[in-house]
């Protein structure tokens, strides 16, 4: 896509110009039904046990395939043991 400018200078004379050779036709776009995805577990970064009123409850920080370190999360490990039991298969050797 171009854009073409007046000779004025506010941004509001900003005109797009597209381009015909990079249109898709529709027939050729196919999307299912349940356009979902799941994410795969990376690596574990860090471990935390978060002290509650009556129970503690340990947390794992998680890194995404889709994600970069800053965007890990806080999981809770029982549910990432459940899911990914072979990245916490040294945590067992060591317990």
């Amino acid at each position: 896509m171009q854009r073409t400018r007046s000779s004025s200078s506010s941004l509001s004379d900003f005109v797009a110009v597209g381009d015909p050779t990079s249109v898709v036709p529709l027939e050729s776009v196919v999307v299912k039904d349940s356009f979902t995805y799941e994410d795969m577990l990376v690596e574990i970064l860090d471990h935390h046990v978060r002290r509650l009123r009556n129970k503690e409850v340990a947390l794992v920080k998680v890194l995404w395939r889709s994600q970069s370190v800053e965007g890990a999360t806080w999981e809770a490990e029982a549910a990432m043991k459940a899911k990914y039991p072979n990245l916490f298969h040294f945590n067992s050797i060591l317990a």
